[in-house]
């Protein structure tokens, strides 16, 4: 009877502690999915690209305070540095969720990895090693420029498809705030992001007039601010939107076919440069695979130090002479 009693209660013991593990474990997913989930990340990250827009009209300020830092006082800093909102915009306009302060701790980071590698493996002075710690120091601000020239370009590549859903609905009898509405819900990223924040800031109260004022901000391409000085335009002035819509995006397909072309034509040019900034490098390398002893006096002599120095000043001259060259605007 009594070993009975005991076998029950260990069963009972049993299931409740098995039952309230299992509800910890759903409150930390539960608490997990409010604030890191799939639905609160996209809220995050629309709530930071309506925060992206410089209106002062103080009825269209939706999202201002935008979080610079996820420390108090660092984020007290931030908002008192004039370039601060900069640079959140640039993150913005590269996709990426970081905040400033994660791109300023990576500038120092990446930084101090230079320094200390110049000092400690290649033997440098302490101002060389400071100067070349300091070009360091970009290596980050470089990555999340090419991640904004990536995004820019494809956004580029989308809007005059984007162009042609708006004519057609317009001719369809749709609004164009409905057809807006269409690019943010038919059409993939990174262009749907943009326009579907432009129908929620005229679903929240702002005109469309500054809607599209935010947008053209947010996103720094000639033929989006094309786009919203037409529509402005015309909602002054009347006209025929459709026709002008469809010029628009004829124009912008037949200026990225030449853009198309030029980059065919200097194919060769890019990578004769290509070659010519890499050759010194790989030769370097090689020798000193094949013959360290012949190498050598680059790194352990003072006259071929200051060689390497140098040579690797000149590089970086003729490397920025080449990419002048080679790109062409269109």
């Amino acid at each position: 009877m009594f070993d009975n009693l005991v076998g029950d209660t260990l069963i009972t013991l049993s299931v409740l502690v098995f039952v309230t593990v299992l509800l910890v474990v759903e409150g930390l997913y539960m608490l997990w999915r409010a604030y890191r989930g799939p639905d609160a990340k996209k809220i995050s990250k629309r709530l930071q690209a309506l925060s992206a827009a410089t209106d002062r009209i103080a009825q269209a300020r939706l999202v201002k305070d935008r979080v610079l830092s996820d420390a108090p006082w660092l984020q007290r800093v931030l908002l008192k540095l004039p370039r601060a909102h900069g640079l959140d915009r640039f993150i913005l306009q590269a996709g990426l969720e970081w905040t400033v302060s994660h791109v300023l701790l990576a500038c120092v980071l990446s930084g101090a990895v230079v320094f200390l590698a110049m000092v400690s493996l290649a033997n440098q002075p302490a101002w060389i090693a400071l100067l070349v710690g300091a070009a360091g120091t970009a290596v980050p601000l470089l990555y999340l420029n090419h991640r904004r020239g990536r995004r820019l370009a494809h956004l580029e590549r989308q809007l005059p498809d984007a162009l042609d859903l708006v004519t057609r609905a317009l001719r369809a009898g749709h609004s164009f705030a409905s057809s807006v509405q269409m690019i943010g819900e038919e059409m993939s990223e990174p262009i749907a992001g943009e326009f579907r924040m432009v129908a929620d800031e005229v679903g929240f109260g702002v005109s469309l007039q500054q809607a599209l004022t935010n947008m053209s901000e947010r996103v720094p391409l000639t033929d989006l601010r094309y786009f919203v000085v037409s529509v402005l335009i015309q909602r002054d002035s009347g006209g025929n939107l459709t026709e002008v819509l469809g010029n628009l995006s004829r124009l912008i397909r037949d200026r990225l076919k030449l853009l198309a072309r030029v980059r065919v034509l200097s194919a060769e040019g890019r990578l004769s440069a290509w070659i010519l900034g890499l050759m010194p490098f790989a030769l370097v390398a090689l020798l000193s695979a094949f013959n360290p002893e012949f190498m050598s006096p680059l790194w352990t002599d003072p006259i071929g130090i200051t060689v390497v120095k140098y040579m690797l000043g000149l590089m970086v001259i003729g490397v920025l002479i080449l990419r002048k060259i080679v790109k062409i605007r269109v």
